[in-house]
């Protein structure tokens, strides 16, 4: 197109080369450019004779800019959608088509290979496993634990929350009313209800080398007639040091859990220093480990077992913590990072 104004040739020569570099979501930017901006700017500073006939040709240079992206917006071709997650369409070519990943070069992660030896011990010692949620109500995750209504747990600031009312577990006691059902008949054939409960569980933490949002628990559950304390210390001393290798010395200090009565934190002699004092123990000699204590008797009751006549013992602990004492590890965050430089040491 041709223009009798220099000027406006010049700018109009420029533009249609910037125009054809552009990609095309960014063409309709060229309407909004400098050089055209200014051509409108000048039309204000020209003598009023000069005015009519250079605005004209503006608009015309403009005018042939919007023609030329309109132009390539409807040329565009429209794609039909993909599935994304397809690794290639069946009628590539095979040597066309993308590389996939050997499973030969993956590894069972750290946490996994320690869950087994965990469990390997627990069922050894008499345990069953059942893996708990990542999903569940408010009954299992407070009703069935005797949670009162004001507890502070129940607010969604410390406990994840969906919109609908569903909970992300931040302990695998959530999964003590239906293992208490769920072996119940166990106590009328005179054998105990003896369950240990892995998984998942989240919390609203303020992440750091000893915090993570994200963990992984285990929970252990007894009941039988006549348990009493001793039972609880005697099983969590044999577990440990069998998986620690070493005799251990242990104790307990009183604590609160709505589900427990009475409940106790418990501490063992640091495997590290033996009770010398290190970094990993703060120089105490000891190291706080789980919580756990006598089920209470609501719990009992909720799951349709006679607290009279039946007692039993439950404890939960962070398996990331036991893995990271195991092997010296500094940072929990390790576990998640998907480091491979982490990761290839096991």
């Amino acid at each position: 197109m041709n223009y009798k104004n220099s000027d406006i040739a010049q700018a109009a020569k420029l533009l249609k080369q910037k125009l054809d570099k552009l990609p095309i979501a960014q063409k309709p930017t060229i309407l909004r450019s400098k050089e055209l901006k200014s051509l409108f700017e000048k039309v204000k500073l020209l003598p009023p004779a000069e005015r009519p006939a250079f605005g004209a040709e503006v608009n015309k240079l403009r005018q042939h800019l919007e023609t030329l992206v309109n132009g390539v917006k409807q040329a565009t071709e429209r794609l039909e959608p993909i599935d994304l997650t397809a690794p290639f369409d069946i009628n590539v070519e095979p040597n066309k088509r993308p590389a996939v990943l050997s499973a030969d070069d993956g590894s069972i992660h750290p946490l996994m290979i320690e869950l087994d030896l965990i469990l390997d011990n627990l069922y050894r010692m008499g345990f069953n496993a059942v893996e708990s949620r990542q999903i569940d109500d408010d009954y299992h995750m407070f009703g069935s634990l005797n949670f009162p209504e004001d507890h502070p747990a129940r607010d969604d600031y410390d406990t994840f929350m969906t919109s609908e009312g569903l909970i992300a577990p931040a302990h695998t006691s959530t999964m003590q009313n239906r293992v208490l059902k769920l072996y119940k008949s166990n106590l009328s054939h005179g054998q105990p209800i003896a369950v240990a409960i892995p998984g998942r569980v989240f919390r609203n933490e303020d992440v750091d080398v000893r915090h993570e949002h994200t963990f992984y628990q285990l929970e252990g559950v007894y009941v039988d007639k006549g348990v009493t304390v001793g039972h609880l210390i005697a099983t969590l001393k044999s577990f440990l040091q069998e998986y620690y290798g070493k005799d251990l010395e242990v104790k307990i200090q009183p604590f609160y859990f709505p589900f427990t009565e009475p409940s106790f934190e418990f501490t063992l002699s640091c495997p590290f220093c033996d009770k010398a004092g290190c970094a990993i123990c703060s120089y105490s000699g000891w190291i706080e480990l789980l919580g756990c204590g006598l089920i209470h008797p609501n719990v009992l009751k909720e799951a349709g077992i006679d607290p009279k006549i039946y007692s039993g013992f439950a404890w939960g602990g962070g398996i990331d913590r036991l893995v990271m004492m195991k092997y010296d590890i500094e940072d929990i965050r390790h576990f998640e990072a998907g480091r491979l430089s982490f990761l290839r040491q096991f």
